[in-house]
């Protein structure tokens, strides 16, 4: 046997980056980030703030929250103490009221909900245009769930055609 042939190297140098090794590092990463990552998000994790949609807090955002499982999704709270903000997109978003009565027209229909319905945002090429209205002195409060491979896969855009009245600039 060679010289070359019995001697082991005891550390290999490090691969060099490249779209496969980058793929392999994710793939390790998320796999990591599933076995160890949080398995109970409590909203005193997470800040809630108001945008030009309304007053949000979001659990999942592979935007601002990198360190969860579940990478795919967004699922956000919204408290809507008059109205919404009014926006389009293409739907596909599920929303649970857990407090409140209220209702949201959408794409110009009125649909009325109140604590414990689940309300369906439907797919449409064209447009989901809607916004959210509270019909109590207290806040009505549900949480959205969407995922995001399935809204990247029907190209979905979003525009912000109304701000919240709490959206101060």
């Amino acid at each position: 046997m060679a010289e070359a042939d019995r001697t082991r190297e005891r550390e290999r140098p490090p691969l060099a980056e490249n779209p496969y090794e980058m793929n392999m590092r994710k793939r390790r990463e998320r796999a990591e980030r599933n076995r160890v990552g949080p398995i109970v998000i409590k909203p005193s994790d997470r800040e809630q703030f108001v945008a030009r949609q309304g007053r949000l807090l979001f659990y999942l955002n592979p935007y601002a929250y990198n360190d969860t499982p579940l990478q795919q999704w967004q699922v956000f709270m919204h408290e809507v103490r008059t109205r919404s903000g009014k926006h389009r997109h293409q739907g596909g978003v599920i929303i649970y009221v857990y407090e409140g009565k209220g209702y949201s027209i959408v794409n110009g229909e009125r649909v009325d909900w109140k604590k414990g319905d689940l309300v369906l945002l439907p797919f449409d090429p064209n447009e989901v245009v809607h916004q959210h209205f509270n019909e109590l002195p207290t806040p009505a409060k549900w949480v959205a769930f969407y995922n995001i491979p399935i809204i990247e896969h029907i190209a979905a855009e979003m525009e912000q055609m109304e701000e919240s009245p709490e959206f101060k600039r």
